[in-house]
């Protein structure tokens, strides 16, 4: 049988469905499916309610196209059980990065199953069907075209797994984002918005500091340190580090009188001068 559905959750549903679904009814219910026989169907949570057209047979005195009332209730989870699961999601940020993100992730079930639970159809067990037509087989065509359209809608909603469940989109995404690490994820899925204010100016402002000392008129003007009265040339250095002459003669921790770049100067001809046997 060929995919009916576009998504590995659609496709799932209906490989679980045809492990325990008699194939030729699956057939039939395609059909359906296809030929717009399903009037109308409803998913509310758990339960699947719909309208189907029957056909027309002589042969049992059907004269006029029939409609068919069907109700299908998929078994739900209960809520202790979904904490459980909650927890287990939580705890895993692969998995509630990828839910929060309106994503299923392809391993989820291996999530469910180690709680002994089933996200996916498992068996007929897991299904309650009823139709009004005369068809004594269960499901019949008409419950199995419904199954095809859940299949087509999950494309578009995936989400629609849980609601079938028993569990809302809403409700999950309330629950995972109330866990630690889904505080952490929202947080960083909707940052916060920062008011723009226009700027008064281009420049940065300045700031007033307090000074604990107040200096002199003399010092004010003249500095503490005499400064020198003659100003020699200097010779071309002969550091060779750009990380060294970036800092300067006076950078901001050397606190010495004399030039920083003389020091090191002195100080890479000492390191010459002592491995200068071994050049």
């Amino acid at each position: 049988m060929g995919k009916f559905s576009r998504t590995w959750w659609g496709d799932r549903f209906i490989q679980a469905l045809e492990n325990f679904t008699d194939d030729n009814r699956l057939k039939r219910g395609r059909s359906y499916a296809n030929n717009g026989k399903v009037l109308n169907f409803e998913v509310k949570q758990n339960h699947i309610t719909a309208k189907v057209r029957g056909s027309i047979n002589p042969y049992f005195g059907v004269y006029k196209e029939p409609t068919y009332h069907i109700h299908i209730e998929i078994k739900a989870i209960d809520k202790s059980s979904w904490n459980q699961v909650i927890d287990k999601l939580s705890s895993k940020a692969s998995i509630i990065s990828r839910l929060l993100l309106n994503e299923v992730p392809e391993n989820i079930e291996d999530t469910f199953q180690e709680l002994g639970l089933n996200l996916l159809p498992h068996s007929s067990k897991d299904f309650q069907t009823n139709c009004s037509c005369p068809d004594y087989a269960n499901p019949c065509k008409h419950i199995a075209g419904v199954y095809y359209l859940v299949a087509s809608r999950l494309d578009k909603n995936p989400f629609l797994l849980f609601e079938l469940r028993g569990l809302s989109k809403d409700e999950l995404h309330k629950k995972l984002a109330n866990s630690n690490l889904g505080k952490a994820l929202v947080q960083e899925l909707n940052p916060q918005e920062f008011r723009l204010e226009p700027a008064s100016s281009f420049y940065t402002q300045l700031e007033k500091q307090s000074v604990d000392e107040k200096p002199s008129v003399r010092e004010f003007w003249l500095g503490k340190k005499r400064l020198p009265q003659t100003i020699e040339v200097p010779n071309s250095s002969g550091v060779s580090a750009i990380l060294v002459k970036k800092q300067g003669d006076f950078p901001a921790f050397w606190h010495k009188d004399n030039s920083f770049i003389e020091t090191m100067e002195e100080f890479y001809q000492r390191v010459k001068t002592k491995n200068k046997s071994l050049i």
